[in-house]
């Protein structure tokens, strides 16, 4: 029996359209939630994500502002426009899109935002008080992953969850959420000796290793949430994720697909923390 595939698109819709409706609301008192994205560099992938952003910020009704600058910033201009950023009450949001120029400290810039508008949630403040259980700005792509699960109808505590891959910008995150839901959870990483072992006991999988196609159905519980993060470009110019979906979805229970399951939540839960940053500066939360 084929898994039933978990439409992040469609998710992703549901929660702009609430959004929307809230924005349209505080437009009615004069207020209008701002996000600033700075882009270095003229990376196509960095380019396309910031168009996105930008697209996102008009539809729901944002203001919006892209600072688009050259490779050959250099990290005092940068830190600068950051330090503006920080200080313009019109912006409740500062993104500095990744990665960065080899000659700029990207630690230094994110930690130059400051924790209140720090709507990507890497900035050590909202880390810490994510890994103590405090109030933060989620990161945005492991708060989708959450949000999907919770989409499919499945209840994550007490459950075993597995996550692959232990980036700081998806896997240790991720695993912080699963656990603050009560799931009980194992980090697999490249190091790991047993990886199929412990992933064949999982009742929800995220995966997000960055290899094509890496876990197939042998890793796979039968029945088990899978979510994919991967995102890889292959020779052919599609795109792949870290699960092979043919195999695994025969096997699985609730999937996401690749493109169309956490790709589109990322940018949508950026846009939900500008809000609640936007209500938070404004004392509305």
């Amino acid at each position: 029996m084929t898994a039933p595939i978990i439409n992040g698109k469609q998710i992703s819709e549901e929660i702009r359209k609430d959004l929307r409706e809230e924005v349209e609301r505080l437009a009615k008192q004069g207020f209008k939630p701002g996000l600033a994205v700075v882009l270095v560099g003229e990376d196509p992938a960095s380019q396309v994500y910031v168009r996105n952003k930008e697209k996102a910020c008009h539809e729901l009704g944002y203001y919006s502002e892209v600072h688009r600058l050259s490779a050959e910033t250099s990290q005092e201009e940068l830190l600068a426009l950051v330090d503006k950023l920080n200080r313009q009450s019109n912006i409740h949001g500062i993104l500095v899109q990744l990665p960065l120029p080899k000659h700029i400290d990207e630690k230094a810039v994110i930690d130059a935002i400051s924790a209140e508008k720090d709507v990507d949630g890497f900035h050590p403040v909202n880390v810490g008080n994510l890994m103590i259980g405090d109030d933060s700005l989620l990161p945005c792509t492991p708060a989708g992953v959450i949000e999907l699960i919770k989409r499919t109808g499945v209840e994550i505590s007490g459950k075993h969850a597995v996550v692959i891959g232990r980036s700081n910008i998806v896997g240790k995150p991720v695993s912080l959420l699963l656990q603050r839901e009560n799931a009980t959870v194992t980090m697999c990483h490249s190091r790991t000796a047993n990886m199929k072992e412990l992933t064949q006991l999982a009742d929800i999988l995220v995966v997000a290793i960055g290899r094509a196609n890496f876990v197939d159905a042998s890793y796979v519980k039968p029945g088990a949430v899978v979510i994919d993060v991967g995102m890889n470009r292959l020779e052919n110019g599609k795109l792949a994720g870290d699960v092979d979906f043919d195999s695994v979805k025969e096997v699985s229970g609730p999937i996401t697909p690749v493109p169309g399951g956490v790709g589109p939540m990322t940018i949508t839960m950026l846009m939900q923390n500008t809000l609640i940053a936007a209500k938070r500066l404004q004392g509305l939360a």
